[in-house]
């Protein structure tokens, strides 16, 4: 008999209890990022100000509309969070079956700021989203606890932008 496979560092996250997707939708800041993305790191200061939409659909999944600047022009970034086995964990589809993505609420106060776990294949990628692009130490102090707890560190934590948010796209530069 085979070993069962390792779990993954997402299985260990705890869901944040108790949050209803409602309070999650409205506008949110990317304020920082933890991830071991080799372009994150050779690109990390060219890093834009990022600033996301949650809509809920049919209460169990979220719409999200990201809008960041690329070459100078604002462009909106279209996804769709499925809801995956518990409240709180959702479920990304890409184009191919090897491109799906799990996403974790980890940790949020649904006033101030979220934080959501993302993993892909093995990779695992922690984001800090805040209702203004600017939070306070004691929730940067969280953000980096859970960086921690998943084996990441400072040296591959970044943190975005304050300024230079788009608002919204022409049609001519959304990506679904």
């Amino acid at each position: 008999r085979r070993p069962p496979p390792p779990q993954s560092a997402l299985e260990k996250v705890v869901v944040q209890e108790g949050l209803s997707l409602q309070q999650l939708s409205g506008k949110w800041f990317l304020v920082g990022m933890a991830s071991r993305c080799s372009y994150l790191a050779e690109h990390s200061h060219q890093l834009e100000a990022t600033a996301v939409t949650m809509t809920i659909l049919d209460e169990q999944s979220l719409a999200i509309s990201t809008f960041r600047k690329l070459d100078r022009m604002c462009w909106e970034i279209r996804q769709h969070y499925l809801p995956a086995q518990a409240p709180g964990r959702f479920l990304l589809k890409g184009h191919r079956k090897s491109s799906k993505v799990d996403v974790v609420v980890g940790e949020a106060d649904p006033r101030s700021f979220v934080i959501l776990y993302y993993q892909k294949g093995r990779s695992i990628s922690v984001k800090l989203y805040g209702r203004t692009s600017v939070v306070g130490d004691a929730i940067v102090d969280k953000f980096e606890q859970h960086v921690r707890a998943v084996g990441l560190s400072e040296d591959v934590t970044y943190y975005f932008p304050t300024y230079g948010f788009c608002d919204s796209a022409d049609e001519f530069h959304v990506l679904d």
